[in-house]
Formats: C-alpha cells, structure tokens, sequence
C-alpha cells in the first residue's frame, strides 16, 4: 500500500480508535481518577500534568484543523474560483455549496498530495515508530507545507509582512527556509486571495459579455417587461458547456500550483 493511501486510511483508524475509546473508557473513567490523583501528588507529578497540557494541546491542534488546512493549503483559491463561477452563470444554489466544497477539498487533495506524503514520510511515520520526539516530528511535518507556502508566496506579500515582523522588533530571517511560519501563513493567503480574484475576474468576464449582449438585445427589443438574466441565463450555461468548461477550470486551476 502506498504512503497515499495509508494517510487517509491512518486518519480513520485513528478517528475509529479515538471514537471507540470515548465509548467503552467511561465504565472506567471513575476508577481512574483518584489513581491519577495519587500520581499528580507524587514526586513525578509534574510529568503526568505535562502529559495532560500536550493532551490538551493535541486536542486544540484537532479543533482547528479545519481553520489550517484552509490557511496553509491550496483551497482558498480554489474555493474562490468556483464560487466566481457559480456567481458568472448566475446560479444561486446550483450547483450546491456542499458541492462546491467537497470539489475544493478534493482537489486540494489532489495537488497537497507531494506535500501531504513527504509530511507523513519524514514526520508522522517516524512519530508513531517511537523514532523520533514530537518536536522533531512538528519540525519535519511544517517543512513540506513551508516548501509549498514558499514556492506559491508573492515576494511582495512576503516582504510586507517581514517588514511589519521587523517593526515590531522581530529578527529578519537570514534565508529563504527560515522565514518563520508567522510571517509566511499570513502572506501566503493574501497570496492566494489575490491569485483567486484574478482567476475569478477571468471566469466572470465571458460571462458579463453575455449579459451585455443579452440586455441589448432585449432592449432593442422593447421587451421593457422581460428581465435580461432570464434570457442570458441559459445561454450561459450553453456557452459554458460547449467549451467545456469544468475540464478548463479544473485544469487551468491545478496547473496554477506547478
């Protein structure tokens, strides 16, 4: 089995054992506290309570996953793309935002997939093999996602919040793999938000066209009653389809991130 799959598979059987042990740890869960009483008030107490603050470190990590996998990944521009074309053709719920989401997620999937085996291999792997501490393993999993934070960055983004670090008397970073992630998160996403409205404005243009035409036509017509959106919207969707639009989308999207 490939480490590719092996990411995904390792993630249900983590959230199986975690889900299993909530359900068949509480006959148990009175028994084991005064015991973990007795050890915090031992002379290694401050070991057990340093387990726990990692405990609820670790739980904290979990809780905002979401928020990083928007942040230090390629979905926010992907997202922004397909919502501009659902807006382009004038559709409302179609198709659907669980839709739109779920093609995000799988298409960052797709590109994060270098990043997301080079992060299992040299961290995550090592970690569960009792290789390697769990600082390390934090070390080894943030540098592939720095690697691809790094190649995607607009310079500029990345020296606007470097000079705000400088400001507010943080050291400059003396290389490019040492730019702290504090600085180059947040650069990254204005990155991307731009590069998103970029392609957005290309996908809405075709789209604005047709519109123009549309209302002109209905105009001239003396249609006063008839709204120009009712009219362009099907040849929009026409138009879309003929040139085949999702494989340009997809494509033009994915081909973005090489």
């Amino acid at each position: 089995m490939s480490a590719r799959s092996r990411l995904p598979l390792a993630a249900g059987l983590a959230a199986a054992a975690f889900l299993a042990g909530g359900l068949f740890a509480a006959p148990a869960f009175a028994q084991s506290v005064p015991a973990l009483t007795d050890l915090l008030q031992q002379s290694g107490g401050a070991a057990a309570s340093g387990r726990i603050v990692q405990m609820i470190a670790l739980l904290t990590v979990l809780s905002v996953a979401p928020g990083l996998l928007i942040t230090v990944t390629c979905f926010t521009r992907i997202v922004i793309a397909l919502s501009f074309l659902r807006s382009g053709l004038g559709l409302q719920s179609t198709p659907a935002n669980l839709v739109l989401i779920s093609l995000a997620l799988f298409m960052t999937f797709y590109v994060m997939g270098p990043t997301f085996d080079r992060a299992w291999q040299q961290g995550i792997q090592p970690l569960t093999e009792n290789k390697i501490s769990e600082e390390e393993a934090l070390a080894r999993v943030a540098a592939p996602f720095h690697d691809f934070m790094m190649s995607q960055v607009r310079p500029k983004d990345l020296q606007t919040f470097a000079d705000l670090a400088a400001a507010n008397g943080q050291a400059p970073a003396e290389n490019e793999e040492k730019v702290s992630l504090r600085i180059l998160i947040p650069a990254f996403m204005i990155s991307e938000l731009r590069r998103g409205f970029e392609i957005g404005f290309l996908i809405m243009l075709p789209f604005l066209i047709i519109d123009m035409i549309v209302a002109t036509l209905v105009m001239s017509m003396g249609m006063m009653m008839m709204p120009p959106v009712v009219i362009a919207l099907p040849f929009k969707i026409l138009f879309f389809i003929l040139i085949d639009g999702w494989n340009l989308l997809v494509g033009g999207l994915v081909r973005s991130f090489y």
